[in-house]
């Protein structure tokens, strides 16, 4: 759910000595009605309703991500010197970033640049609000109370509007079948020597929900390329070939395994 949050408080900028003690800044608006949605010390999302119940299955799936991974959950990103993740814990980060909502603050307007500012209030401020839902959440409906929740009683009177962009569903794959499991889990040991994970990644992609809709039956092996030192958004997206070659012969094992069913 993504969209446009906007805080005006006054028709035109007044110096703040004047204005101070008495009129309050869009950005503590802001700020309050942020707080409405995410607890800023957490991160954690407020609003019960944009919560799901995880399936078992995915939770014992990011467990053994998590026991595999450890800390490279987190340490692939670039941290600042001495920034920590949100929990050391990482089947809880695992979780975080596949089944839990999550707000990201994106962009915003109305807040010039330091060399430019002066001792003015601001009469608007305006972010992008960016705001994860669970894959199997209703982001229509999300769509609609996060905009409630934004718009309804604000605080000081101040003029509060919200529009939502178009919402873009997740998707959870179904579980998968014996014979599958079973392949998935021959063709790693045979090719990299270990075992199978698990993980949710990319559900946003519009693709992949269409096509569980319209083949509901179906059973999907989805899968890339991003071996080590790989990076997906770099030139060639620096594909480590080894890992490449591993990972067709076990796509291959899988589709010879299918017909052979």
């Amino acid at each position: 759910v993504t969209g446009d949050l906007m805080v005006e408080v006054l028709s035109e900028g007044v110096h703040s000595g004047d204005a101070s003690g008495i009129v309050p800044s869009s950005f503590r608006v802001l700020r309050a009605l942020l707080s409405r949605l995410e607890n800023e010390e957490t991160g954690e999302i407020r609003l019960r309703e944009l919560h799901v119940e995880v399936p078992e299955q995915r939770l014992e799936q990011a467990r053994k991500v998590a026991d595999v991974l450890g800390k490279d959950v987190w340490a692939k990103f670039p941290f600042e010197k001495g920034v920590r993740p949100l929990t050391p814990d990482p089947v809880e980060l695992v979780l975080n970033r596949t089944w839990r909502p999550a707000l990201s603050i994106t962009g915003a307007e109305g807040l010039p640049k330091l060399a430019d500012a002066g001792n003015v209030l601001r009469p608007k401020t305006s972010v992008k609000v960016s705001l994860r839902v669970p894959p199997t959440g209703d982001v229509a409906q999300a769509s609609k109370r996060v905009k409630q929740l934004f718009e309804a009683d604000p605080p000081y009177g101040a003029k509060v509007t919200f529009r939502a962009d178009e919402p873009g569903s997740g998707w959870n794959a179904p579980p998968m079948s014996d014979w599958l499991v079973g392949s998935v889990e021959g063709a790693s040991e045979s090719y990299f020597g270990k075992p199978a994970l698990f993980m949710g990644e990319g559900g946003s992609i519009p693709f992949m929900g269409m096509l569980g809709a319209r083949f509901p039956e179906a059973q999907f092996l989805i899968t890339g390329l991003l071996g080590p030192g790989s990076n997906a958004h770099g030139p060639n997206e620096f594909l480590h070939v080894p890992t490449g070659k591993r990972l067709t012969s076990c796509v291959a094992r899988v589709l010879a395994d299918h017909y052979r069913r």
